[in-house]
């Protein structure tokens, strides 16, 4: 359609417990946003700076190895970092954290704040191996949430286990690229089918 937006993010899976990453604040967003990650990503390498931490953020840090720094934001905790989430209540200091990740090339996100993001944390569906990210292009969290739930409760429990056994399948199967991927996509038609 003219005239309609168009959501020009590219989704990608991130490995976050080969990357490292910062959260800049200790509050309720911080705490969010290391829930998030950690639902998806137990294993997380990150660490967080904040000259206060709530209680919940300390629980949720010790029993994941999250390092936790009291200490105000400063561009030095930068280093060695790939990505970085700015959760404070202070614009300016979010402003500086941005204005620092882009100066180094690390991707950053602005908590609430889409101009200054590089990546959205949207929704995310997981059952098993098989995981799906939702993004409404940082317009409507609540919309995300929502698709999140729905694909939560259609997609089947045993989708991970079809997922394992056409794993299984497609290492027997002989021929070249595309005669694999025409069997394969024979094997899974049903999946679409109505």
């Amino acid at each position: 359609m003219e005239g309609v937006a168009q959501n020009e993010l590219y989704p990608v899976f991130l490995k976050v417990n080969k990357l490292n990453t910062l959260i800049v604040g200790g509050g309720n967003v911080a705490l969010e946003k290391l829930t998030f990650l950690l639902k998806s990503s137990p294993n997380a390498k990150v660490q967080m700076v904040a000259p206060f931490f709530k209680e919940e953020t300390v629980e949720k840090a010790v029993a994941h190895d999250v390092e936790m720094i009291e200490d105000h934001y400063n561009k030095k905790y930068l280093d060695g970092k790939h990505i970085v989430i700015a959760t404070t209540n202070d614009e300016e200091v979010n402003v500086e954290v941005y204005k620092d990740c882009k100066a180094n090339n690390v991707l950053v996100n602005v908590a609430d704040n889409p101009p200054y993001c590089d990546f959205y944390m949207g929704g995310i569906v997981t059952k098993g191996n098989v995981k799906i990210a939702i993004s409404t292009n940082g317009k409507s969290p609540t919309t995300a949430k929502r698709l999140r739930q729905f694909f939560e409760e259609v997609i089947p429990e045993d989708i991970d286990e079809l997922v394992q056994n056409l794993n299984k399948y497609r290492k027997t199967i002989k021929g070249n690229f595309g005669e694999k991927v025409e069997k394969l996509n024979e094997v899974t038609k049903s999946l679409v089918s109505k």
